[in-house]
C-alpha cells in the first residue's frame, strides 16, 4: 500500500547494480508514476562513470593515465577526476598526511592493487625507499584549465574517496528525477536524501568490525546527512600470524596498525565522510581525535583492546554508544 507525505502518495522503491568490486543501492519512497527503469539506469551510468574516470582496476581510467604520465607534463582530466583529486589534496593537507592519495605504489605492493594479490618483498622495499613528500606537493591541478600534472613521480590511489564521491553523484540523480526521500549506498558509504515520506529518519546500521561475517553493531537515523565508515576487517591479507588491513599510511610507508578497528563519521557529503573516515582510521585514537577536534568532526572510533570494541565518540556519537538494533529492525523501516 502506498505511503503519503506532503507531496501525495509514495511507493518504496529498491534499485542495485554491481559496480566498483561491490553494488550500489538505493532506497527510495517515490511518486507512482516514476520511470522506475529510467532512474535505474541512470544511477547505474554515474556509478560507472566514476569507475571509468577513477578506479586503478581499470588501464584506461584518468587515473591510471595520470598515473602513467610524465613528470611535469600537464594532463588534460574531466571536471568530475579534478573535483574529487582537489578534495583529496585538500583533505591530505588539513589531515598533515593521514589521508593519502599517493599511496597507489604501497597499495599494490602490500597485494591489494590489480597486480598481484600477495605482499611482494622487494615492491615493498622499492615503495619504501621512495622519496614520500606531501600528496598535495606532489600533484598540480589547473582547474580552470581543466588538467593536472605531477610534480614529482606519485602513483595516486583513489579508493578512499571515490566510493563516496560515486554516493553524491547517486543524489544528484535522484534529485533530477524528482526523488527527494532516499537512502543512496555504495559498500560502507551511504547518503540520506531528506527523510523518509512518512517523516521518520533513514535508520542506518553501523556495522560491526568482524571480518568474515556481517553483524549490526549499532544504529544510526539519518536524514539529509551522510555517513561512511573504514575498518581493519574487510580487506587484509594474512602475512604469517599477521593480517595486515588494506589502508596505507604514507608517512609511514607501511599499512595501518594502530589498533583501531574502524572510524565512522558523519559529513554533509559522502566525499567528505569517505576521506576523513579514512583519515581518522590511519591517524589513530590519539592524533586522531585532537583532529577530529579541530576541524569539528562527528566521528566513532571502535578500538580493539584486550579482545574487546572500545568506543570513542565526538560530536552525535559521543553521548554513549549508538543504540542497538536487530537487521529485522533496520529491513523494516
Amino acid at each position: 500500500m502506498p505511503k503519503t507525505c506532503s507531496e501525495g502518495p509514495t511507493l518504496r522503491l529498491r534499485l542495485h547494480g554491481p559496480t566498483m568490486g561491490t553494488r550500489w543501492s538505493v532506497t527510495c519512497d517515490a511518486a507512482p508514476e516514476l520511470d522506475r527503469e529510467r532512474l535505474c539506469e541512470a544511477l547505474r551510468a554515474t556509478v560507472e562513470q566514476v569507475d571509468a574516470q577513477m578506479s586503478p582496476w581499470k588501464p584506461d581510467s584518468d587515473l591510471m593515465r595520470l598515473n602513467r604520465a610524465d613528470v611535469d607534463a600537464w594532463l588534460d582530466l574531466p571536471a568530475p577526476t579534478l573535483q574529487v583529486l582537489a578534495c583529496a589534496l585538500e583533505i591530505n593537507r588539513l589531515s598533515a598526511g593521514a589521508f593519502d592519495p599517493a599511496v597507489g605504489d604501497l597499495v599494490e605492493a602490500w597485494g591489494f592493487g590489480p597486480v598481484r594479490d600477495a605482499p611482494d618483498a622487494a615492491a615493498i622495499r622499492a615503495a619504501r625507499d621512495q622519496a614520500r613528500s606531501p600528496a598535495h606537493q606532489r600533484l598540480e591541478l589547473d582547474l580552470g584549465l581543466g588538467r593536472a600534472r605531477k610534480r614529482a613521480p606519485v602513483q595516486l590511489d583513489l579508493c578512499g574517496i571515490a566510493k563516496g564521491y560515486a554516493v553524491d553523484r547517486m543524489v544528484d540523480v535522484l534529485r533530477r528525477h524528482g526523488v527527494a526521500h532516499a537512502l543512496a549506498a555504495l559498500d560502507g558509504e551511504l547518503r540520506a536524501l531528506g527523510s523518509q515520506a512518512d517523516g521518520r529518519p533513514w535508520p542506518v546500521a553501523l556495522e560491526s568490525p568482524q571480518a568474515g561475517r556481517r553483524a549490526v553493531h549499532g544504529v544510526i537515523e539519518m536524514e539529509d546527512l551522510a555517513v561512511a565508515t573504514s575498518g581493519d576487517y574487510r580487506r587484509f591479507v594474512q602475512v604469517g600470524q599477521a593480517r595486515v588491513a588494506h589502508t596505507m599510511d604514507g608517512r609511514q610507508a607501511a599499512p595501518v596498525h594502530n589498533g583501531v578497528a574502524s572510524v565512522t563519521v558523519l559529513a554533509a557529503t559522502c566525499m567528505d565522510a569517505d576521506a576523513w573516515a579514512t583519515a581518522l582510521l590511519v591517524a589513530g585514537p590519539g592524533e586522531g581525535l585532537a583532529l577530529a577536534r579541530r576541524r569539528g568532526l562527528e566521528a566513532l572510533w571502535l578500538l580493539r583492546r584486550a579482545g574487546e570494541l572500545v568506543e570513542i565518540g565526538l560530536g552525535r556519537f559521543g553521548s554513549g554508544p549508538p543504540p542497538a538494533a536487530t537487521r529485522t529492525e533496520i529491513e523494516r523501516a
